[in-house]
């Protein structure tokens, strides 16, 4: 199964606004594990940056300058992602602004029942708890070691986040082996080790018997050897 873990970062929270993606950061999984295949790309939005957005990434409008516009990546993102599912912390949020993107350029929208909403499975699971990616990150104990938000960053940080949300970094394996247990013959949980039918022979010559034997004599009734003897 494939999936992708992505993220975005705007000029701001409505793209019907005038809010545009400036970053896209996505990073792909077959059978719940990180391939090491990602996608990144920086993205002209042809618009100034609002001061609250660049202090959120760091991204100014002077670096965008010379990106390419939406138009000219959108194929590319769309190959990357192909039919898979996107996990994504918070989906609606990039959901709107890449179908809004998608549209404005006559691509194919992404259906919304793709998007696997991570911070939906974190209220579901740790009910009352914080849901942010800092706050999950903390309770999985996952370093994050960033100052601003970065797409691709964040895709890598929430990839170990979903991973631990749905049991670890290889849940497959561990169902997999439940549904060997299932269809294998009931172990006893009281089982206890038989005597062997034919005891061991002995690794002692019998000369060395003798001379322990003969050792032990000497020592009186109080040895402790005497204590093991059948």
């Amino acid at each position: 199964m494939r999936e992708i873990v992505l993220d975005t970062e705007t000029t701001g929270f409505d793209p019907f606004s005038g809010d545009r993606i400036v970053e896209i950061g996505a990073v792909e999984l077959v059978g719940h594990m990180p391939t090491g295949n990602h996608y990144h790309q920086y993205i002209n939005p042809q618009r100034d940056m609002p001061t609250e957005a660049f202090e959120v990434h760091g991204i100014s409008e002077e670096f965008l300058a010379d990106k390419p516009l939406f138009a000219a990546i959108a194929q590319d993102f769309l190959d990357f992602i192909g039919d898979a599912k996107l996990v994504i912390h918070n989906a609606a949020f990039d959901m709107k602004f890449l179908n809004a993107e998608l549209k404005w350029v006559n691509k194919p929208l992404i259906p919304d029942d793709r998007a696997i909403d991570t911070v939906a499975m974190a209220r579901r699971k740790f009910p009352g708890s914080p849901a942010s990616l800092d706050a999950l990150c903390r309770r999985f104990g996952i370093t994050t070691e960033r100052e601003l938000h970065g797409a691709l960053l964040d895709s890598q940080i929430l990839a170990d986040v979903y991973l631990e949300l749905i049991g670890g970094r290889q849940p497959d394996l561990v169902l997999s082996e439940a549904r060997t247990q299932t269809n294998t013959t009931t172990v006893d949980t009281n089982w206890r080790p038989s005597p062997r039918p034919q005891p061991l022979p002995p690794r002692l010559t019998e000369s060395e018997t003798a001379t322990h034997q003969a050792f032990v004599e000497k020592l009186g009734d109080a040895a402790v050897w005497k204590r093991f003897e059948s």
